[in-house]
């Protein structure tokens, strides 16, 4: 195998490793895991292996920052910050879009407390309706929404709300 070869290989490998929880967000809620009308190279409205392969291996080449040939843990987590940071952009573009009422292209608290979600997750938390949530009445709603994502997945915990808990919901994702 050539050095070109190894050097395409490898890139492969870790390309797929780096977009892995990429993929796997992207299909479950952005579509295709990767952009259709780029990788189809002659626009002929179909994506072929070589077609794959050759913008997979153009992506790590992208990523090796020192083109040495290599992806370092450094080149690998700079390329993933960069996707990440993107997405979050995108994400805080939208929200202030859609909550900005001033006009001012900022969101006030006032703004973000108005959102709806917010107060009917802590609706729905409060079960005993007390106007309190106890850490009970939040592990039983992440208990609830666990069976939830059992019954749709086959096991508990996929999908689920993340690191925030049901309180990563109040971001209103």
């Amino acid at each position: 195998m050539t050095p070109k070869m190894t050097f395409a290989a490898l890139s492969l490998t870790a390309l797929g490793l780096a977009a892995m929880p990429f993929a796997a967000l992207a299909q479950g809620h952005e579509g295709p895991m990767f952009p259709f009308e780029t990788v189809d190279a002659d626009k002929d409205g179909k994506v072929t292996q070589a077609e794959l392969d050759a913008y997979r291996s153009a992506e790590a080449t992208a990523m090796d920052a020192n083109a040495d040939g290599k992806l370092s843990v450094e080149e690998l987590t700079a390329a993933q910050v960069q996707r990440l940071t993107a997405r979050a952009t995108d994400h805080a573009t939208n929200m202030v879009e859609r909550l900005d009422t001033d006009g001012d292209n900022m969101l006030s608290a006032a703004e973000l407390a108005a959102r709806p979600m917010p107060a009917m997750l802590f609706n729905r938390v409060d079960a005993d309706g007390d106007g309190a949530v106890t850490e009970e009445e939040i592990e039983a709603m992440q208990a609830k929404a666990g069976d939830r994502k059992k019954g749709r997945h086959g096991k508990v915990g996929h999908g689920g709300p993340g690191h925030g808990g049901v309180w990563h919901l109040l971001g209103e994702d």
